[in-house]
């Protein structure tokens, strides 16, 4: 007797929004990136698409310095394996399945 084994294919989608008009967007499936990758791409689309060199700085700079700020700050939601960074434009990554729908991804969760 055979048994079938249905393995669901899961994709970071990505996208970049500038106030509610969406800018970017790709899905690539999960192997791709690790969960620390996506933050570090995250924070590299937000500085691309809207920071100035000096913000930039400040983002990466030792935290509660003069010079340090949150613009890069990336946040998880802790339900489901999403990650987003800054406010205007924002970036966020969601782990999805074939059908775009968020899910869980075993190794995330």
């Amino acid at each position: 007797m055979r048994t079938e084994i249905n393995i669901e294919k899961l994709y970071w989608r990505i996208r970049g929004y500038d106030s509610l008009t969406e800018i970017f967007g790709v899905s690539v499936e999960c192997g791709q990136f690790t969960d620390e990758q996506i933050q570090h791409l995250l924070k590299a689309l937000t500085a691309k698409a809207g920071l100035e060199y000096r913000e930039i700085v400040g983002a990466n700079a030792k935290r509660r310095t003069k010079i340090a700020n949150d613009l890069l700050a990336v946040h998880k939601d802790f339900e489901y394996p999403t990650y987003s960074c800054s406010d205007n434009p924002h970036f966020a990554a969601a782990v999805v399945d074939e059908n775009g729908e968020i899910t869980r991804h075993p190794r995330l969760s």
